[in-house]
């Protein structure tokens, strides 16, 4: 199971945020801002940073979907 977080960067959009401002909203350090940016893998407990600073739930920022095997 992998994450999606297109969620996510439309919640950016829909509170007039960068991602900037959401790093800086959950002291999120760069390199855990570039991982969401390319969909890897994340500490839970950034999701709930994020929720807490959008007013949402982790329903609302992050997808999950089966991993594609090779």
């Amino acid at each position: 199971m992998a994450f999606c977080y297109k969620k996510l960067w439309h919640q950016l959009i829909d509170h007039d945020m960068l991602r900037t401002d959401l790093r800086n909203a959950t002291v999120m350090a760069p390199a855990t801002l570039a991982k969401l940016s390319k969909g890897e893998d994340v500490n839970t407990s950034i999701f709930v940073k994020i929720c807490d600073a959008l007013g949402c739930s982790i329903h609302d920022i992050v997808d999950s979907v089966p991993e594609v095997r090779t």
